[in-house]
């Protein structure tokens, strides 16, 4: 007997909304962060978390776990972003093992030139698209799926 939940019309237009989009979204995000900085939008947000961690610095396990990211995948871009100066990796104190990457000056400064232009970029293609209902009901929709996709991968460990 057949008991898959078929998708209705309704909910198959939001699928194929939300598919195309998140790439689309995304694209333009990783093109407007190349042009004017020479960035990737990954690397972007390696900043942002960086920036608002404690002292500047997070191990990269937990980094990668922020930017549900595979370690294999972040420490090249540690090493990509270190080569430019905008990060250092070195010893986690409290681990042996452990490794932290921590902003530098420099990158905090490109973090703070980069900011701006990635703003309007964010409201250019979704933000100002959409309505504050709109904006809100995606805010919290999507928020729950993003939990509940953390929650099924080990309590928020996704690597």
């Amino acid at each position: 007997m057949d008991h898959t939940r078929w998708l209705d019309e309704e909910e198959m237009r939001a699928w194929l909304a939300f598919i195309p989009t998140a790439t689309l979204v995304a694209r333009e995000l990783d093109q407007q962060l190349k042009e004017d900085m020479g960035l990737s939008h990954l690397q972007y947000e390696i900043l942002v978390h960086l920036n608002a961690a404690e002292n500047g610095a997070l191990r990269m396990t937990a980094l990668a776990e922020r930017l549900i990211n595979s370690k294999s995948g972040l420490t090249y871009q540690i090493g990509q972003m270190e080569r430019d100066g905008l990060v250092r990796r070195r010893p986690c104190e409290w681990s042996k093992s452990g490794v932290l990457a921590e902003i530098t000056d420099e990158g905090r400064a490109m973090l703070e030139r980069a900011a701006p232009g990635h703003v309007e970029k964010v409201r250019e293609v979704l933000i100002d698209v959409l309505t504050p209902d709109e904006c809100k009901a995606i805010a919290d929709g999507l928020g729950r799926v993003r939990d509940r996709i953390i929650e099924r991968n080990d309590g928020g460990s996704c690597w």
